[in-house]
């Protein structure tokens, strides 16, 4: 594969059924986008690294209590294995509950199957499971997209339990304002500011809308999985629940179902960052080295995020 003969998002097959256009035999099939990142991309993440300041992007796992969507609440043993060793058992444990990896065995584009139209489960459990991105690993320059801060300085209100939509037009103004200019293997990070509003509300004992049905996100319409596909990002991670907006609207569709079985997309949700915006603005640079190690996990669906920013 050369970044030079990738097709853009309109020439690539479409699923009139589900209007969704997929890069199945375009891409490896174990790894979609992440075959984006190539040496080059790398580096480029290692030169936006500037004072070796280190930042964690992964909440606790058990942050939410209880976890999102009806997700099950992990259970922590402690034991002692033997005189003065101790070890741990986590019970329960879905690596969805907190800031995490969608792998590509997480969403099936219906009967067409999933990512490069698997429609045999152990087969895509084989091909697709996350063990797959978890030895390539992810790493490149990130690029932090940071609404709540835009929509300050243009002064216009944005709410990130609104169920608002952010639209390329409103990414590519960011950008704009930044002096962004993105590249093949770069890791794009949409900051709504919902955790930062989720920890508040928290902390105040206000009661919390529904956090697994309306909150602000990205647009799940063609035109965004255009310009994610075309600028060849790696991956595309969210401090949301689901990068997407909810509820959205059905007539645009689900943004995991084009992103995932279809364009192959390395996803994450619910990432930290709070602290990075804040030291991005102090060093007037959006530009990071992002690293992830998701789990080695044989055919799973998902992983921990365990990501770190370096700058």
């Amino acid at each position: 594969m050369t970044l030079s003969n990738i097709p853009l998002y309109e020439e690539l097959p479409l699923i009139e059924t589900l209007d969704i256009r997929h890069s199945w035999n375009v891409l490896p099939a174990s790894l979609g986008t992440l075959a984006f990142i190539s040496h080059e991309s790398v580096l480029r993440g290692v030169h936006s690294v500037k004072s070796g300041e280190l930042v964690s992007l992964n909440l606790p796992i058990g942050e939410f209590n209880p976890p999102l969507f009806g997700r099950a609440a992990h259970k922590l043993e402690i034991f002692e294995s033997s005189r003065n060793t101790f070890e741990d058992l986590i019970g329960e444990f879905n690596p969805q509950s907190s800031s995490q990896w969608d792998g590509l065995l997480h969403i099936r584009a219906r009967e067409f199957g999933f990512y490069s139209g698997i429609t045999d489960f152990n087969e895509a459990q084989t091909v697709l499971g996350i063990h797959h991105a978890a030895k390539h690993a992810i790493a490149g320059r990130g690029i932090l997209i940071d609404v709540p801060w835009w929509r300050e300085k243009i002064g216009i209100p944005w709410d990130p339990f609104a169920g608002e939509c952010i639209e390329v037009e409103e990414i590519t103004q960011i950008m704009s304002a930044n002096k962004i200019e993105p590249l093949p293997g770069d890791i794009l990070c949409i900051r709504t500011g919902w955790l930062a509003k989720y920890r508040l509300a928290i902390s105040r004992g206000e009661e919390l809308p529904d956090s697994g049905v309306r909150f602000s996100g990205i647009a799940s319409h063609h035109l965004m999985a255009s310009f994610l596909w075309n600028n060849k990002f790696a991956a595309i991670c969210s401090d949301n629940p689901a990068v997407e907006s909810a509820p959205g609207d059905p007539k645009n569709g689900s943004l995991h179902r084009r992103l995932i079985p279809g364009l192959g997309f390395a996803m994450a949700e619910l990432l930290d960052f709070e602290v990075l915006a804040e030291k991005c603005l102090n060093r007037d640079s959006v530009y990071f080295q992002f690293v992830a190690a998701p789990l080695t996990l044989e055919g799973g669906a998902s992983s921990t995020a365990n990501s770190v920013a370096l700058l």
